[in-house]
């Protein structure tokens, strides 16, 4: 017979591993074990998919994980798009029609993930605690939007990463804009001459 101890050794070392392997997902773009969902986002330039890090970021990543099997994000467009800096949508539809939000939710910007090339994070306005439904996907080390110190910049919170289609992250980032107004009057800056439209955005595990 097995040593009861030593079997639950083993267990307790596999688990071990495997939160550890997902505390790491993002940082090293390698695929999750447990605790990182993924997200497909399928947009009219190709299928972005996202890694996300739930044990890192948990408030953002439930945040983003309820308007995506919501459907909130279907039909919205990316309306920042700054080449070199980051690509951002979330909220806006091909009229530059604003949708409803859900709640803000607090800013996570203290978990110790980097705004690296591929990362995606939680866009705010200045209040620290205004993200909703708008994220940012990083095109470059970004590292100046990273929080700083507790009593300085606050910084943006990273929640996840592209584990595949960055080149059409940055076929997007290389569309040519100019600045459009939002259907409320609001003049956008950088908004995509061609919209970019998420066609649907998927739960997949």
């Amino acid at each position: 017979m097995s040593d009861p101890k030593r079997r639950s050794y083993k267990f307790y070392l596999v688990f071990v591993i495997s939160i550890c392997l997902c505390m790491g997902c993002c940082e090293s773009y390698q695929p999750s074990v447990i605790l990182c969902p993924t997200v497909e986002l399928n947009t009219t330039m190709g299928t972005i998919t996202l890694k996300l890090n739930l044990m890192r970021a948990p408030v953002s990543v439930e945040n983003f994980l309820d308007y995506v099997e919501s459907g909130y994000y279907d039909s919205t467009v990316f309306h920042r798009v700054i080449e070199g800096f980051i690509i951002q949508g979330g909220q806006y539809t091909q009229e530059l029609s604003k949708k409803e939000p859900n709640e803000p939710i607090i800013c996570e910007s203290d978990n110790g993930l980097s705004n690296l090339r591929g990362t995606i994070a939680v866009a705010r306005g200045q209040s620290p605690n205004s993200g909703t439904s708008q994220f940012f996907s990083n095109l470059r080390d970004n590292i100046s939007l990273d929080r700083q110190n507790d009593d300085n910049l606050i910084g943006y919170a990273v929640f996840g990463c592209v584990i595949e289609g960055m080149d059409v992250v940055d076929t997007i980032a290389a569309v040519p804009t100019s600045v459009q107004q939002t259907s409320d009057g609001i003049d956008l800056n950088h908004v995509p001459d061609i919209p970019v439209i998420v066609l649907s955005a998927h739960h997949v595990r």
